[in-house]
């Protein structure tokens, strides 16, 4: 494949087709250490992404912090830092 001078490449019909990949579809690409990857963005319509939606409104604002602030909740899960002067 060859990036035109837009930034643009066309995506192989074989993919495409493997990967439900049509007009309108939105992809990505992620980087890594070995070069990109092309993957697909899930669409509203897929029922997992609708199960998660579900899920993550049932369960917005339930979260108990017993009090504790941002700050002392962040350093709950992640320890004490030890690069930052507690004085």
């Amino acid at each position: 494949m060859r990036v035109t001078e837009k930034g643009q490449v066309t995506i192989p019909k074989e993919i495409r087709d493997r990967l439900g990949i049509g007009p309108g579809s939105e992809v990505d690409f992620i980087a890594s250490g070995r070069g990109a990857m092309l993957v697909k963005i899930a669409e509203a319509s897929d029922p997992a992404i609708r199960d998660f939606d579900d899920w993550l409104e049932r369960v917005r604002g339930t979260m108990d912090l017993g009090g504790m602030t941002t700050d002392e909740f962040m350093e709950f899960l992640r320890g004490p830092r030890d690069d930052v002067d507690p004085h």
